[in-house]
């Protein structure tokens, strides 16, 4: 065979490999342009009325209305978030089934001796929706006023203090823990079930301290009933913007910023994540969706898919860090 035959038989594989992905691109592109062409299922795999279930309601219904399509709320809950998660993992690839779900995802992954789905590989992320900062907040009869005092406190009183979460292994729990384990602190751990008995056992003075959402104590906070000493987040929340960051509160490096985000089946077109992705940053800049969620201590949060990616993996190690820490378990 010439040269010229061997250029020829190469330009004739690479015509052919085209013509046989251009159907498939173009056809891409139109799914995209043309979706959503009917409702959206969108999976919350949490009872309606906690934060999940009202970002996702907020969110999504404004993207309803900027596409001219129905997004249906899907509440799905049980064992953790694992159940409506499973249904989402296993639905078709198509921008039809989404999941609103929260950092829990990637804390189940090493709470769970076994899951019926793989937590990184069985989703594509879409974008973040908000943020879900906690704050340290201690009952009013502890004699302190800052991160510092209370560190200096706990310090002084080893073992002694008690604080409460939601559960053995809930987000309150590795928020605490892992600010136990970055100052050299002992606490004793009073697992409460759920964040409303954790708030109501601190206020009336079983425990002494929390790491809790905003959401839960600020109206406490306000009444003078729990006093606040420093967010969780990287960054000072606009709810609580005169409490500093526990970090710029004397602990440099803590930042534990636990999330809720909208992601999809693996495999879903990437036009269509692209569409969603837009769709839904859109959304958080609307002054009433971003009024609703501040109303609820949930701080807009947005991006590309990508680093919403990059959070997922750099947070599935981190928590799993933490979870081994503190040697919390699920059955």
């Amino acid at each position: 065979m010439t040269w010229n035959d061997s250029t020829s038989r190469c330009l004739q594989i690479l015509a052919g490999i085209v013509s046989a992905a251009l159907p498939w691109m173009l056809n891409g592109i139109t799914y995209a342009q043309g979706y959503p062409a009917k409702p959206v299922r969108v999976v919350i795999p949490w009872p309606p009325g906690g934060a999940n279930d009202i970002a996702g309601r907020t969110v999504m219904q404004k993207v309803g209305e900027a596409t001219g399509q129905t997004f249906i709320i899907d509440n799905r809950g049980g064992a953790g978030g694992t159940i409506g998660t499973d249904y989402v993992a296993k639905s078709l690839p198509d921008g039809y089934t989404l999941l609103v779900q929260s950092v829990t995802h990637v804390a189940n992954a090493h709470l769970y001796r076994s899951l019926p789905y793989e937590t990184l590989r069985d989703f594509a992320p879409v974008a973040l929706l908000t943020a879900q900062t906690a704050v340290l907040v201690v009952h009013p009869s502890l004699p302190v006023k800052s991160v510092k005092e209370f560190i200096a406190l706990v310090r002084s009183r080893p073992e002694q203090l008690m604080y409460s979460t939601a559960g053995n292994g809930s987000i309150p729990h590795l928020s605490m823990a892992l600010l136990a384990s970055t100052t050299g602190t002992r606490l004793v751990h009073v697992p409460y079930k759920g964040g409303g008995p954790q708030v109501v056992g601190l206020l009336g003075g079983e425990t002494q301290a929390s790491l809790a959402t905003i959401a839960s104590v600020i109206p406490h906070i306000r009444a003078g009933r729990l006093r606040a000493l420093g967010v969780a987040s990287a960054r000072r929340s606009p709810t609580l913007p005169e409490v500093p960051t526990i970090a710029e509160a004397g602990v440099p490096g803590y930042e534990l910023s636990p999330w809720i985000g909208l992601l999809a089946p693996a495999a879903t077109p990437r036009t269509v994540v692209d569409r969603l992705n837009t769709e839904v940053n859109r959304a958080l800049k609307v002054p009433d969706v971003a009024l609703t969620l501040s109303g609820q201590a949930l701080d807009p949060w947005g991006g590309t898919p990508e680093e919403f990616g990059a959070r997922l993996k750099a947070d599935f190690e981190k928590y799993g860090k933490l979870i081994a820490l503190t040697g919390a378990r699920v059955d």
